[in-house]
């Protein structure tokens, strides 16, 4: 993987990505553009995706009678990318945004050491920050990072966004796949504020990035399904939203 210093050649999906999100509100990246671009190799994403494999169950997300496994963290962002983690205490939304969680403090386990360290982390950062710089211009941004995992099985559903269609009360939100097995489901939707649709997806290949102005979006996931039934389903992705931050 190319070194987080190293200048970039290229502006790769940044063009494409600006305008759609700038324009009709969504846009998804290919998992193999997204690769190229953060210079990751299959063995690279692999140890990327070993972070999932240290999750904690969310207790919030199983009232409603789903498996799901998370981390939490915030970060302060500049406009030339230098970040510094923000210690918080929860994670709060705004309660017009998430009608589960009526403006409820949660509070989860932290982003380890490693996953913090892990120069995926880093690029991604990038990507996203120069995606977000099309919609607002804020002196710092704040930036919340939630790997999740959903598990499904036969006899309990799988729902990566149990409070269905919904916003964040951000401004950009993205989700990057970085896993599914024995999955079936999972197709994320994205519409406008007057409920048409903009982009219908399935996040399938690993490294896929689904990108959107939730400002003018909501956004929500089907349940997963196991294709074996012997066994679970699993979805692992990355979300990641950016809000303007107060300047310091």
């Amino acid at each position: 993987m190319r070194a987080a210093s190293e200048q970039r050649t290229d502006a790769g999906p940044l063009p494409e990505a600006r305008e759609a999100v700038g324009g009709v509100g969504a846009h998804v990246v290919p998992g193999p553009r997204v690769m190229r671009w953060l210079g990751v190799d299959e063995q690279g994403w692999t140890g990327f995706a070993g972070h999932w494999e240290d999750l904690h169950p969310d207790p919030y997300a199983a009232r409603s009678g789903t498996q799901r496994l998370r981390r939490y963290g915030r970060f302060v962002v500049t406009p030339e990318g230098r970040r510094e983690l923000d210690p918080v205490d929860e994670f709060r939304q705004p309660a017009d945004s998430n009608r589960l969680f009526l403006d409820e403090g949660r509070v989860f386990e932290p982003l380890t050491e490693e996953f913090l360290a892990d120069p995926v982390l880093d690029g991604l950062l990038e990507l996203l920050g120069g995606i977000a710089g099309v919609l607002d211009d804020p002196p710092r941004w704040t930036v919340h990072v939630h790997p999740f995992r959903v598990l499904g099985s036969a006899d309990s559903r799988g729902d990566a966004t149990p409070e269905g269609r919904h916003q964040d009360g951000v401004t950009l939100v993205s989700s990057l796949l970085v896993g599914r097995e024995n999955a079936t489901g999972g197709t994320s939707e994205v519409v406008d504020t007057d409920g048409r649709e903009v982009l219908t997806t399935t996040l399938a290949e690993p490294a896929t990035l689904l990108v959107g102005d939730d400002r003018r979006t909501w956004h929500g996931v089907d349940p997963i399904r196991p294709v074996d039934p012997r066994r679970p389903a699993r979805r692992d992705v990355l979300v990641v939203t950016f809000m303007p931050g107060e300047a310091r």
